[in-house]
């Protein structure tokens, strides 16, 4: 039986510890966020507030004309709860232009256009707050590659980025965040109806088991398979990390030189600082 239970004391202060080092190592003392709605966010939104105190965090809001105004006023509780900096920027007159001229413009290529739009938002507001970009992906995501590259997945730091899905809603619990928030269909909101575990094909809960299984505690595909698992589940979950795996490292540098970035030139995060 896989438990996924975690000390949820111990994550929040593992995590908030987290932000607060990485954030002043690089000669920073505040952060800002997008903010959707939904339960991914809203912890990353309690962790920073938590990590840095209210007045050194901005929730962002940036809609689209289709987005859910559930989305918004769920949004908006936990930035009143919390006594969070907030702005509302809706994306709609940024995006449309480009979108009406592609005539064989689809769903999936609109919602990227929407995600990399939110974070062109989200570094130019980082400019005039004076703070990090934090990012929202948690360790489900990640694995299977479900985000935009220079989207969603564009960020300075990653706190939640080490708890599956079925974690981020216990830590979000323990911490305060809305029933509501926490039970919601996951969603990136980016057209009406949409929800992750309906594009995936699977529920997060089972894909969370299969990926501690082979991940976490190294097991091989066909040893999963042993344990119960479809065949075609694992080879599909299988396929997606191994494809998504150039979204989770630093685009590669040709090698010409005697140090190369990435390869022989390597300082910690905070050289020079």
């Amino acid at each position: 039986m896989i438990d996924f239970t975690i000390n949820t004391d111990l994550a929040e202060k593992v995590i908030t510890g987290f932000i607060r080092t990485e954030i002043h190592r690089v000669g920073f003392t505040r952060t800002l966020l997008g903010v959707s709605g939904g339960v991914d966010s809203a912890l990353s939104l309690y962790l920073a507030a938590h990590a840095l105190g209210p007045e050194n965090v901005l929730a962002l809001r940036m809609p689209y004309k289709s987005s859910s105004p559930d989305t918004l006023e769920d949004a908006q509780t936990m930035i009143d709860a919390l006594g969070v900096q907030s702005k509302t920027i809706e994306i709609t007159n940024m995006v449309d232009p480009l979108i009406q001229k592609m005539p064989d413009m689809d769903k999936l290529r609109a919602g990227n256009i929407m995600a990399r739009m939110r974070m062109i938002v989200l570094y130019d507001q980082s400019v005039t707050f004076k703070g990090l970009v934090l990012g929202t992906s948690n360790k489900t995501e990640l694995l299977l590659g479900y985000s935009t590259i220079y989207g969603d997945s564009a960020a300075a730091l990653q706190p939640i980025g080490d708890l599956y899905k079925t974690q981020v809603r216990q830590l979000a619990k323990a911490m305060g965040v809305p029933d509501k928030v926490i039970k919601k269909p996951p969603s990136a909101d980016l057209w009406q109806g949409q929800t992750d575990e309906g594009e995936l094909g699977f529920t997060y809960e089972a894909v969370d088991k299969l990926l501690y299984l082979l991940v976490d505690q190294r097991y091989r595909p066909e040893t999963c398979t042993e344990e119960g698992f479809d065949k075609k589940f694992v080879e599909r979950v299988m396929h997606l990390m191994q494809k998504n795996h150039f979204k989770r490292v630093m685009p590669p540098i040709a090698k010409l030189s005697q140090r190369t970035i990435g390869y022989d030139f390597l300082y910690p995060r905070d050289w020079g600082t």
